[in-house]
């Protein structure tokens, strides 16, 4: 009887933890990507970019 308790709460505990842990860093992860993503081409469609996207851009230029 006391294996089957374990065992179920180890289960359990192992869902939660992956489930929500894993979950919540992706969707953490995913909007700050997007954040970064509509910021990048708000900037590219600027009349004159900011100094910081035109330093990018030269160094991704200068990379073989």
């Amino acid at each position: 009887m006391a294996n089957s308790t374990l065992f179920w709460s180890v289960g359990i505990g192992f869902f939660l933890g992956f489930a929500f842990g894993v979950g919540c860093a992706l969707a953490v992860m995913y909007s700050i990507f997007m954040g970064g993503y509509r910021a990048a081409l708000r900037d590219a469609r600027m009349a004159e970019p900011p100094e910081r996207y035109r330093k990018t851009l030269e160094k991704i230029s200068d990379t073989p």
